[in-house]
């Protein structure tokens, strides 16, 4: 692990919030938002944690503190529920050295079919981050990867161990996880639902749901609106002759 001074450490300004590849599937962006709508109704009146989708993770576990991992969601604990960048929009991206050195205590990965490196190289990653829970959900591709569709692995004594039962109750996190049956638009789908101790799914009515898929689909029309406007900038800049990548006065690590 490489030691990177925190003074020289850039903001999350400075970072790319994602890594802007598109997800494969409808579900990639249904599943981590309706654990987030659910999270959010179940722990309302909590200020002390944070639940990011598609969020780039920056860390100083890696060689470059740049380059970030983006899984498909996660928790952290003890962390501001909302915590305002300067323009008033919350956090840009996750970045460990802004969050008191807090890392996630969840993440969930759902493996797509171009494999991304979920069973080796982003698990190595979360393990030296030191990610307590890592969640794999490998619906449509669990034979081909020879896994199971649902695998929880816990951190233990520095090493990712698979964990047995389903749901999965993480006493430190106080819910368990699994899949579960949910109607969503009419349709009965497979979906990862947060659960009670007994084992009960925490699910979501159907005119609750419908509020989320329209709040969600006015989210990513702004990010996708906000994305080309900053390539537009880019390329203008580019024009001028000026690297976009390299602004004069721009932070360095």
């Amino acid at each position: 692990m490489v030691s990177h001074p925190v003074s020289r450490l850039p903001s999350t300004t400075e970072l790319p919030c994602s890594d802007d590849i598109p997800v494969d599937n409808e579900d990639q962006n249904l599943l981590p938002n309706l654990l987030l709508f659910v999270l959010a109704s179940l722990w309302a009146e909590r200020m002390d944690w944070y639940f990011g989708v598609d969020m780039a993770i920056y860390h100083t576990t890696g060689v470059n503190p740049r380059v970030p991992v983006v899984p498909d969601a996660f928790l952290s604990l003890g962390v501001e529920r909302r915590k305002a960048s300067r323009d008033g929009k919350g956090r840009l991206s996750y970045a460990t050295w802004e969050e008191d050195g807090t890392v996630p205590i969840l993440v969930l990965e759902m493996v797509s079919q171009t494999p991304g490196g979920e069973y080796d190289e982003k698990l190595e990653i979360y393990r030296q981050l030191g990610v307590l829970y890592y969640v794999l959900y490998n619906p449509g591709h669990w034979q081909r990867d020879q896994h199971q569709p649902f695998e929880v692995y816990k951190l233990e004594a520095g090493e990712y161990q698979l964990q047995l039962g389903e749901p999965y109750w993480m006493p430190e996190v106080g819910l368990g996880l699994g899949r579960a049956q949910q109607l969503v638009g009419g349709i009965e789908l497979e979906v990862l639902l947060w659960h009670d101790q007994q084992g009960q799914p925490y699910l979501v009515p159907e005119e609750e749901l419908k509020q989320m898929r329209t709040q969600l689909k006015a989210l990513q029309q702004q990010a996708e609106a906000e994305r080309q406007r900053a390539t537009r900038m880019a390329d203008y800049l580019r024009s001028l002759g000026v690297d976009p990548d390299n602004l004069p006065g721009e932070g360095q690590a």
